[in-house]
């Protein structure tokens, strides 16, 4: 069997829904050796592989924005789009300045194949074979055939999430119709990839946030209890005594309460 060969029963086995699989026949990365992949398969193995060792949101960014470049040659570069809200947008990770503007022109004239992809319901797929002919965008169409851009090809990330979503992976192309035999199930299962492997790492930052300041808060209530006990032992005042003490002289100062905590438990200050 020849490499295309492989390839294409490689990519229809991936993307063949699960349940309609014979329970007998099911072949995925988790029952294969390595070396028995075909070449989709083990592209998106190995993804899948970095992504979950990946440590932040910046390096699934990374990571990504490589592997579209690598699985997706006919475009010339390509973008990653954040959801800020639903009106603002960011712009995290491309491989290549050009792609940054044409985000952004999307982004201020709020149209663009990257805002639909991430608004609109459906598979999240956006397209436009020739920018400088676009019916569907008046004015981005225009602005990226001016810079020289021609095609694109947007996918919203995690495809059957709902809208709005996560934001949206970005192909672009200079010439037009470029992109017209790009495979859109490889697109579709690097959005996939990447909207899940991002929602997780953003999970794990928010969790690693809460816990550094849950970790400053008792902290800052020990050093709180400890200047307290040093002022009533200091004064012969109440423990209620000893924090309006605190609270006075944060608000006089205008500093906060557990930093004058922290000067008096480390004695260099005295009130």
């Amino acid at each position: 069997m020849s490499s295309e060969q492989a390839w294409q029963r490689d990519k229809a086995d991936f993307v063949q829904p699960a349940g309609s699989r014979a329970a007998g026949a099911l072949d995925t990365e988790f029952t294969r050796r390595r070396g028995d992949l075909g070449p989709l398969a083990a592209q998106f193995a190995t993804l899948a592989a970095q992504l979950f060792s990946a440590g932040t949101a910046a390096d699934v960014l990374d990571t990504i924005i490589h592997a579209a470049a690598a699985l997706v040659p006919e475009a010339d570069f390509v973008s990653i789009t954040m959801r800020k809200n639903h009106t603002e947008f960011d712009t995290p990770a491309t491989t290549d300045d050009l792609a940054l503007r044409l985000d952004q022109a999307q982004y201020e004239l709020q149209e663009g194949p990257c805002i639909d992809a991430t608004r609109r319901g459906g598979t999240g797929i956006s397209a436009d074979p020739d920018l400088g002919a676009s019916d569907q965008w008046s004015k981005f169409g225009p602005a990226a055939a001016e810079l020289g851009v021609r095609s694109v090809l947007s996918f919203g990330l995690m495809p059957t999430a709902p809208t709005p979503r996560l934001g949206a992976l970005n192909f672009y192309a200079r010439a037009p119709r470029a992109l017209l035999g790009a495979d859109r199930d490889t697109g579709l299962l690097l959005a996939a990839h990447a909207g899940a492997a991002l929602a997780a790492a953003r999970s794990v930052e928010a969790a690693d946030l809460r816990v550094a300041q849950l970790e400053q808060a008792l902290l800052s209530r020990d050093v709180i209890g400890q200047a307290k006990g040093m002022l009533m032992a200091q004064r012969g005042i109440s423990a209620a005594q000893a924090f309006d003490v605190l609270r006075t002289a944060s608000q006089y100062l205008n500093v906060k309460l557990a930093k004058i905590a922290e000067a008096i438990a480390t004695r260099k200050v005295e009130l």
